[in-house]
């Protein structure tokens, strides 16, 4: 057994197991385990180091995910018990849970954001899953997805493009570079997972590769194709541009399936750790990408 996939069953009989959670939350919690424990994740904190961060470790993110798991069942329920809220008000009544979910999260880690990104994710995705689950429509990846677009109708528009103060980062590298992230990609119905990561993920899964192998490969396509603004936060559009090129020229060579994928994959991870750059936003979506396709097949 790989040490993948022997952490991640000791860390669900953990984490999973004290909490009484639904199928739905359970998934989630199990996407943000398999993201922590995905090896080598360059840049990112994973089971080798603590890639371009001094601040946060493994045990961290462990600590964070116990922390926000019971958090996540509020999401789904708010999702079943506002089912018929419109989208507006559905979005600014979820807001308030998140917020206190962030307040969890950063009690426990001692202020450390280590799943800032993914509450925003599981929250929109656990919500709408409640409301598809009340209303009882089909909760396939297209529905799901199409359903947190509604539900973040304008959100770039109202938060970024209309705000005329760049307190966050995300509304400043708008203003600068006109990048959207997080909230653009929830508004888009995560657009870069479904169309680059998913299909990539379930390809290889469906060609006999085993899941670490499968995921891995699906992050190197974000990190090729992914406009995180994390890397650009760090490193400038410039620090951005590389990471794309370096995760292109892998996938050129093969990514994983290169006899030495993995190798490769560590000197990128040296590298962006040299350069302390984080693609966090691609992380973020790596979880998604896992949650969405373990979801549909339970379905």
């Amino acid at each position: 057994m790989s040490n993948y996939l022997s952490q991640v069953i000791s860390l669900e009989s953990k984490l999973i197991s004290e909490n009484f959670l639904s199928s739905p939350t359970i998934l989630a919690v199990q996407a943000l385990i398999r993201e922590i424990c995905l090896s080598p994740k360059p840049g990112l904190v994973d089971m080798n180091n603590n890639g371009a961060h001094h601040d946060m470790s493994f045990q961290t993110f462990i600590t964070s995910i116990n922390a926000i798991s019971n958090w996540f069942e509020r999401f789904y329920h708010y999702g079943k018990h506002n089912a018929n809220v419109a989208a507006p008000d559905f979005l600014a009544n979820i807001r308030p849970i998140g917020l206190e979910c962030e307040t969890a999260m950063f009690s426990a880690t001692k202020q450390i954001n280590t799943h800032k990104g993914g509450i925003f994710a599981f929250g929109l995705l656990l919500s709408a899953i409640g409301k598809l689950e009340q209303l009882k429509l089909k909760t396939t990846t297209p529905m799901i997805c199409n359903e947190v677009a509604n539900i973040c109708h304008g959100m770039v528009n109202k938060e970024l493009s209309q705000n005329n103060c760049s307190h966050s980062v995300g509304e400043r590298l708008y203003k600068q570079h006109n990048l959207t992230g997080a909230r653009g990609e929830a508004e888009s119905g995560y657009t870069t997972a479904r169309e680059i990561s998913l299909p990539i993920y379930q390809d290889m899964l469906n060609s006999g590769y085993d899941e670490e192998s499968a995921l891995l490969q699906a992050m190197l396509y974000l990190l090729a194709y992914n406009q995180d603004t994390n890397l650009v936060s760090r490193g400038g559009l410039a620090g951005l541009e590389f990471v794309q090129n370096e995760a292109r020229y892998l996938i050129q060579q093969g990514g994983v399936l290169h006899p030495n994928g993995l190798e490769m994959i560590a000197k990128l991870d040296d590298e962006l750790i040299k350069r302390h750059l984080s693609p966090g936003g691609s992380a973020d979506l790596i979880a998604v990408t896992w949650f969405l396709s373990h979801y549909a097949a339970q379905n």
